[in-house]
C-alpha cells in the first residue's frame, strides 16, 4: 500500500505544480470518470517445498483461466503542448483471482487457497494527441489487491504488480469518451508457510505463487 500511496502522491505533486495550457491537446484535458469491462486471461505458477515427509509434494494453481471483469476509473489528462498531455489517475477492478495449493503428502494433508480480489492502481500514461478526436497513449501503473486465505498457512501480504499497456482514446464533442487497451500486469510472488496445527500444514512447509494477466480493456466514460 505504500508504493500506491507514494505513486498518488507524485501524482497529485505534478498537477499542483503545473497548469494546463490550452492547446489542441485541450480537447482531451481535464478531470474524467469512466466505467471499464476487461477481458482477462492469467497465467499462474506455484512451488511447495518443505513439509512432514517431503514426499508426495503436489502443487496445483488455477492456471490460464480467461474471464470478464468491470472497473471504475478516474483520471486527469494534463496537456504539456500542442499534441501531448500526461494522464494520470486510477482504477478500481471488483475481481478475484485465485491460487489454490492441493497437497498429498502423506503427512502434510491440508490445502490451502489465497484468493486475491479488489485490485486498485495508479497509472502514468504519456499520450500522444493524433487528430482532434483520437489520442494514443502508453501506460505505466501499479497494482495493488487484498488477499484472503483459507488453511493452515500464514497470511501472505498484499499482492503488488507493475501494470505496462498500450492504448487509444477517443473524445467526442459532448465529452464521452471511448478508452481500447490492451496490457499486462507482473505480480510480485506470494508467500505463506504452514502453521504446523495438528492435521494441517507442517510448519516446514513454504508455499511459493505467483502471477501474471494479460487483458484487453474498452471503457466508456465522460471528460468534464
Amino acid at each position: 500500500m505504500n508504493k500506491l500511496k507514494t505513486l498518488l502522491a507524485s501524482c497529485a505533486l505534478i498537477l499542483a505544480l503545473n497548469t494546463p495550457a490550452m492547446s489542441d491537446s485541450s480537447n482531451f484535458a481535464g478531470p474524467y470518470i469512466g466505467l471499464q469491462a476487461s477481458s482477462v486471461g492469467i497465467g499462474a505458477e506455484g512451488k511447495k517445498t518443505g513439509g512432514a515427509d517431503d514426499v508426495k509434494e503436489e502443487a496445483v494453481i488455477n492456471a490460464g483461466k480467461v474471464g470478464v471483469t468491470a472497473g471504475l476509473e478516474l483520471g486527469y489528462a494534463l496537456p504539456i503542448g500542442s499534441s501531448m498531455l500526461i494522464d494520470i489517475g486510477g482504477t478500481y477492478i471488483d475481481g478475484a483471482m485465485v491460487l489454490k495449493h492441493t497437497s498429498s503428502d502423506a503427512g502434510d494433508s491440508g490445502d490451502a487457497k489465497f484468493v486475491a480480489s479488489q485490485f486498485y492502481s495508479a497509472y502514468v500514461a504519456p499520450t500522444l494527441v493524433l487528430t482532434d478526436t483520437s489520442s494514443l497513449y502508453v501506460k505505466v501503473g501499479y497494482q495493488e489487491a487484498s488477499v484472503n486465505v483459507t488453511g493452515d498457512v500464514t497470511q501472505p501480504g498484499d499482492l503488488q504488480g507493475n501494470t505496462y499497456a498500450i492504448g487509444t482514446r477517443t473524445v467526442m464533442d459532448s465529452g464521452i469518451f471511448v478508452r481500447a487497451e490492451a496490457g499486462v500486469t507482473n505480480y510480485d510472488g506470494l508467500e505463506s508457510t504452514g502453521k504446523g496445527s495438528t492435521g494441517g500444514i507442517a510448519a516446514t512447509t513454504k508455499i511459493k505463487a505467483g502471477a501474471d494477466l494479460a487483458y484487453g480493456a474498452i471503457s466508456l466514460g465522460f471528460r468534464f
